[in-house]
């Protein structure tokens, strides 16, 4: 007797109907536009001549229930795990909203009325359409802006999903990455998806070691180097000359990623001077930070045309929305209200210092949007103290590699902010302080 096989080997079988019955059968009619339906228990499948019917096979006893392929042994090898545990979560979690959402580093004073008009404008005209797989108009905007080829431009949602495309573009199992101890972990999280080995070098007086990350790709032979210039999370930064120091320091066969997230809140003297067309550093920016757009999810990378290209190969093309891109554009535009935030900023800034110390805290300086306070003592403390003002309605977020993780980091809000994170915190050190206590006991 012969096996079946194909669909009768899965317990399937086909039945086509001629194309002139259906004319007879105005049911059956009804299917023909459909590719693929569900109808009394059976599939259907269509096309202009005939309608096919696979059915359940009527052997007794055949379990029909379908199974699909494991995951792969480096996917199972994964931690279910994110970078960083949403506010929304949390609230979700307490049951209730954060009086002071100020953990995340998002700008609470919102992009440029210029950026929301754009995209109120292409809300109600475009947004039935993908959007432009080049970014065109993004691209020339921000290539006259940097003064580099529009070929040394890609855009992407937010720096997270670019670092993600490089790291596919250059990581494959066992290569070799080096990173600083407590920077940045979404790129770890990205090396860990591809298999990479990670090799972290610790700060230097709470600044990442451009010296030391030099030196550690050397000895492992790394493919990628990672340094955000301000460094989050501690806001610290290196001026050029430090920057510029480091990239003529890159070994062959090596690329750095100069995460710059932070670099339109820095002092003038930060950025360092690269040449478009050098093909061993990928610049990152982001319109999240100062541009107060990170819901919409816009970042780009610049360097040399060739390395550019290389995201084509892998890349979301129609990953960009039309709305996103309008606000971008509009706000890159839009110098007045950058000047605007960075004030803000500097205000909120001094709030978060004068709260520090008028508690006995030491205050980091930062090139940032937010400040990072050293609270006094070991991790655990520092833990407490940022549980403590959780459950008090204030979002802030810690650094979670030692020493770092002696700090607690919070972003620059409004004066309701600020003044509800003042409010808190005696309360929260307080606690924390009594636990301390208890422990040592």
């Amino acid at each position: 007797m012969r096996r079946p096989t194909g669909l009768a080997a899965c317990g399937i079988v086909r039945t086509t109907i001629a194309a002139p019955e259906l004319i007879k059968n105005p049911r059956l009619f009804n299917c023909i536009r459909v590719s693929c339906t569900f109808l009394t228990g059976k599939y259907v499948v269509a096309n202009d001549s005939h309608i096919g019917m696979l059915a359940p096979h009527s052997r007794p006893g055949l379990s029909t229930a379908m199974t699909r392929p494991p995951l792969n042994p480096l996917a199972q090898s994964l931690p279910a795990t994110v970078p960083f545990v949403g506010p929304e979560t949390q609230e979700r979690l307490r049951g209730e909203p954060f009086t002071a959402r100020i953990g995340a580093n998002e700008s609470a004073f919102g992009p440029s009325p210029k950026a929301i008009a754009a995209m109120q404008k292409a809300a109600a005209d475009e947004a039935w359409m993908y959007g432009d797989p080049e970014a065109h108009d993004l691209k020339q905007a921000l290539a006259i802006h940097h003064q580099v080829p529009m070929e040394s431009l890609m855009i992407g949602e937010g720096i997270d999903g670019l670092l993600g495309l490089i790291v596919r573009l250059y990581v494959t199992a066992g290569d070799t990455v080096v990173t600083s101890a407590g920077a940045y972990p979404t790129f770890n999280y990205h090396v860990a998806g591809f298999g990479g080995t990670l090799h972290q070098v610790p700060y230097k007086d709470d600044h990442e070691d451009p010296v030391g990350l030099i030196e550690k790709a050397i000895s492992t032979g790394a493919k990628l180097i990672y340094i955000a210039n301000p460094d989050n999370p501690m806001g610290t930064w290196h001026d050029a000359t430090v920057m510029e120091q480091m990239i003529a320091a890159i070994p062959p066969g090596c690329l750095l990623l100069l995460d710059e997230a932070y670099i339109d809140l820095a002092p003038d003297s930060t950025a360092p001077r690269i040449d478009p067309l050098a093909g061993n550093v990928i610049r990152l920016r982001t319109f999240s930070k100062a541009h107060g757009m990170a819901g919409c999810r816009v970042g780009y990378a610049i360097s040399a045309p060739d390395v550019i290209s290389g995201f084509n190969k892998v890349r979301n093309h129609f990953g960009m929305s039309r709305i996103s891109l309008a606000g971008a554009q509009a706000a890159l535009q839009d110098a007045f209200w950058l000047s605007h935030v960075r004030a803000e900023v500097a205000t909120a800034k001094h709030s978060i210092i004068k709260a520090a110390t008028d508690n006995g805290l030491k205050a980091l300086p930062s090139a940032t949007n937010f400040v990072t306070i050293d609270c006094g003592h070991d991790g655990a403390f520092a833990k407490a103290v940022l549980t403590n003002l959780i459950e008090n309605g204030i979002f802030v977020r810690m650094p979670f590699v030692h020493p770092q993780d002696r700090c607690i980091r919070v972003s620059c809000g409004t004066a309701s902010d600020m003044t509800a994170f003042a409010g808190a915190l005696p309360l929260a050190l307080a606690r924390a302080k009594a636990g301390l206590h208890e422990k040592l006991g």
